[in-house]
């Protein structure tokens, strides 16, 4: 589908520079461009790539500055990188869209399901779930009994959602997610054995959460492990039960949330970030990858680092001294050697 350069800046509100019949029918990387694609300059440091772009339109900041001539058109807007996720937003919406119910597949007599539903196949939906309008469920994934997913949600291929758990609207599922596998909850005996403490709560997803490939959330030992409104949760992360992750926090690949867990909303967890259980995380708190968290967050707002982690201040100054350590350790082998000969005289 070919779009003009004046059709796009009509959708983003934005400002043709250049021809405004250029033609564009596909997406680009600017350092990686073709003809008749469409890129986008949101990185200064990516600058360089716009004066030998073949791209023929390029979405930029309205106060980018040019340098040099560029034989590309552009269209400016007030935020390059929104912008172009508005328009894959549209792009996608144009696509046809599947509906219907493929077989082999099974649905319980008792499921309800809504209006222009997609069914894949092999997919399975138990006893009492119900299902919203325009929910798209892929091959292969697991409804289990009592689910309840509402209007426009995305249950991508090989989805596990267990009984009783509750997936709120335009929430996306990807591939290999479970969603309200038991919590981890074990309880020795006398004799050393571990016995099952069984885990009867629900895992809850309020609406707009998006849940990474492969990520798995816990259902609660009682009550709700929550994921709150807005939420983005990326691939191969651990949810454990009654963790409250607040609503438009973000976490990055393979980050681990001990169970009972409180956090904030608008928090943001790079990769590898480790949290303890019973712990309280208050708002918009920043961890840095790898940063392992043995103690609660008092402070709101907080930029934290290193495990265990620490203000991201006093984690610079640290750091200093630490690429510091090997000479400091051969200035005290030296001091001692000297301080001996000293007292041997």
């Amino acid at each position: 589908m070919n779009f003009k350069a004046s059709q796009i800046a009509e959708i983003l509100q934005g400002k043709v520079e250049g021809d405004p019949d250029s033609l564009v029918n596909d997406f680009s990387k600017i350092e990686e461009s073709k003809e008749n694609s469409l890129t986008f300059l949101a990185n200064p440091k990516y600058e360089k790539y716009i004066y030998t772009t073949k791209a023929s339109v390029v979405l930029v900041n309205d106060d980018f500055k040019p340098e040099k001539d560029i034989s590309a058109t552009l269209i400016r807007v007030p935020n390059a990188y929104k912008a172009l996720a508005t328009l894959l937003e549209f792009y996608e919406k144009s696509m046809p869209q599947k509906t219907g119910i493929e077989q082999p597949s099974f649905i319980h007599e008792s499921a309800v399901l809504g209006d222009s539903v997609y069914v894949g196949a092999f997919a399975y939906i138990g006893e009492n779930a119900k299902i919203g309008d325009n929910v798209k469920i892929y091959p292969q994934a697991y409804i289990g009994d009592n689910v309840v997913i509402e209007d426009n949600s995305i249950i991508y291929a090989g989805v596990k959602i267990y009984h009783g758990c509750k997936i709120g609207k335009n929430c996306i599922i990807h591939a290999g997610a479970v969603i309200g596998s038991d919590g981890f909850g074990f309880a020795p005996d006398e004799t050393g054995e571990y016995k099952k403490i069984q885990q009867i709560g629900i895992v809850i997803l309020e609406q707009d959460v998006e849940i990474g490939a492969n990520t798995c959330i816990d259902r609660a030992t009682m009550g709700e492990t929550v994921v709150r409104k807005g939420a983005k949760l990326d691939n191969l992360i651990q949810i454990a039960h009654n963790v409250d992750v607040g609503s438009r926090t973000v976490m990055a690949a393979q980050v681990g949330v001990a169970g009972s867990t409180k956090i904030g909303k608008e928090c943001m967890m790079g990769g590898q970030v480790g949290l303890a259980g019973h712990l309280t995380v208050p708002d918009r708190v920043k961890f840095g990858a790898q940063s392992g968290v043995p103690n609660s967050v008092k402070k709101e707002g907080e930029t934290l680092l290193g495990s265990p982690a620490i203000n991201v201040t006093d984690f610079a100054k640290s750091f200093i001294i630490f690429k510091k350590l090997p000479d400091i350790y051969r200035q005290i082998n030296e001091m001692e050697k000297t301080l001996k000969n000293i007292t041997n005289e």
